[in-house]
């Protein structure tokens, strides 16, 4: 079978599973094969949608994990900006900012094992007034938490909990120690559990091998995880990880393919680690990606909204957010409320 002909069978209703000899073959295949295929799967069964999204690093630094490849953790010794949680102002401020320029989501992260007490408080302050003020969907990246924290944070009007899973289950303890592989999955269980979509992927570029990365797309496909980020090493000074090799483009474009034909209807999203590639990421666009982080990302510059904007429309892309439609959006539904509780109150007086 050739990747071609794979892609038909996967949008015919084919699901990859773990060990299928298709999975060795895709491994081997001619890379422009395989990103044809994928852009294939990718313009049928997502269709020509893009979904642009933007972080703020609400808290910054002294992370007490010791994920190998992070400039925020508290063990290694770089050059990373660290401050306490950020004035709620600015934060909102900045989810205007960005719905201003028709990104699809917005999501605040925060440094830690999870968040403190106070900080989840004001936290949820934000989002409860976000959720009123603005139409831009809401996502966050808070690590670990409870049932009930998830449970406050959907109410608030989070749509999305980000968790990833970083690389696969084998690997896991060769990048963290601090916190097991098996807390991810159940963190982010307790956040479906709770009716919030899961935003879940990994990291490429960490000394893993091919059926690492296959294992962690089938991991986040067993999961049933619809937004997936593939970030890609960018080597920080002061990190275990500074003198890994970095990648290739083609690793990263075969990655991306690879994630979407085991992925089919998920959105594969790139993220950061773009300027490893020559043409900034532009490629993945044709390789399987339907999804972006946007702007500048927590600890390494990514691409301004405007400019990823113009090289999807280039394309002929589409990255106008779901919100802009009223029909069935969170802001819509929110502002048909607050409209028929005016006219109850109004009635009664």
């Amino acid at each position: 079978m050739t990747p071609s002909e794979l892609a038909e069978a996967i949008i015919s209703g084919k699901r990859l599973k773990k060990g299928d000899d298709e999975v060795q073959m895709l491994l081997n295949a001619d890379l422009d094969e395989l990103k044809a295929g994928a852009n294939h799967i990718r313009e049928e069964l997502c269709g020509n949608k893009i979904d642009l999204c933007t972080i703020i690093s609400g808290r910054s630094g002294r992370c007490s994990e010791n994920c190998k490849f992070c400039a925020q953790s508290g063990h290694h010794h770089t050059s990373c900006e660290e401050y306490d949680f950020m004035d709620i102002e600015k934060i909102i401020a900045s989810a205007k900012a960005n719905e201003d320029e028709e990104v699809s989501r917005f999501s605040i992260v925060d440094s830690g094992y999870g968040p403190t007490p106070s900080d989840f408080e004001k936290i949820i302050t934000a989002f409860e007034r976000m959720n009123h003020e603005l139409k831009i969907e809401l996502c966050c990246s808070l690590g670990f938490m409870t049932s009930e924290q998830f449970h406050r944070l959907h109410m608030a009007g989070v749509s999305s909990i980000h968790c990833n899973i970083e690389t696969s289950r084998r690997n896991f303890p060769n990048i963290c120690t601090t916190h097991t592989f098996e807390d991810k999955i159940k963190n982010i269980k307790r956040a479906q559990a709770e009716g919030l979509n899961v935003c879940s992927g990994g990291i490429i570029g960490l000394g893993e091998t091919w059926e690492d990365r296959i294992d962690m797309a089938f991991t986040l496909s067993e999961l049933h995880i619809m937004s997936i980020p593939i970030n890609s090493l960018m080597p920080i000074k002061g990190t275990p990880l500074e003198n890994v090799k970095r990648l290739t483009s083609e690793d990263i474009l075969r990655t991306i393919a690879l994630f979407r034909y085991i992925n089919p209807e998920a959105e594969i999203r790139l993220a950061g680690g773009r300027s490893l590639m020559a043409d900034n990421g532009r490629e993945t666009f044709l390789a399987g990606a339907n999804a972006s982080i946007t702007g500048n990302m927590l600890t390494t510059c990514g691409s301004t909204i405007k400019s990823d904007k113009e090289m999807l429309a280039e394309l002929g892309l589409d990255s106008t957010p779901d919100w802009q439609n009223p029909v069935n959006e969170r802001w819509d539904l929110n502002y048909r409320i607050d409209d028929v509780a005016n006219k109850m109150r109004s009635s009664a007086s």
